[in-house]
């Protein structure tokens, strides 16, 4: 991979057991091709369950591998975000036990891409009386992964957090 080439992306373990942190980090290295080294923090909001993060530089599309390789742990609440790049969009996945995993395409600048196709079936839905159209819009955005994350976040506030997505 050249360096042209790659982007960057953050891993934020928001919770996992102690039991489940060695084979995130065995997971993470094996996608990301090297050793991977947490530095594992308790995680307030939750008993007996841990945070880390992880800044990395790959190819593009590297986020989609990590959330394939962690998909269906049941006990792990995470987020990861890749940048964008040229000739690719960025990325923003995040999984809770409840909702399962959310994916949403950033913009260059963090905001999250919802094709017209997805708009046009909300209304649809939404004038069917299959529910509210702010509701469906709410899930199109992540609100309900945001909300319940939340709490996860700001447990981890005295950590050193880079919030890739984030734009002021």
């Amino acid at each position: 991979m050249s360096l042209a080439s790659a982007t960057r992306g953050v891993v934020f373990i928001h919770s996992a057991p102690a039991a489940l942190c060695p084979h995130i980090e065995w997971a993470i290295a094996g996608v990301l091709g090297g050793e991977v080294s947490l530095q594992w923090t308790p995680q307030p909001a939750q008993t007996a369950c841990y945070r880390a993060e992880l800044s990395w530089q790959a190819s593009p599309g590297t986020a989609a591998t990590l959330t394939s390789t962690m998909r269906g742990w049941e006990h792990v609440r995470y987020e990861i975000t890749e940048e964008a790049s040229p000739g690719f969009e960025g990325e923003r996945y995040m999984y809770t036990p409840t909702l399962g995993i959310f994916h949403a395409v950033m913009g260059l600048h963090g905001d999250i891409l919802v094709p017209e196709d997805r708009v046009r079936m909300a209304m649809l839905d939404a004038e069917a009386g299959k529910g509210p159209l702010p509701d469906a819009l709410d899930h199109l955005l992540g609100r309900p992964w945001d909300d319940e994350l939340e709490t996860f976040r700001h447990a981890g506030d005295g950590a050193p957090v880079r919030w890739l997505h984030q734009v002021i």
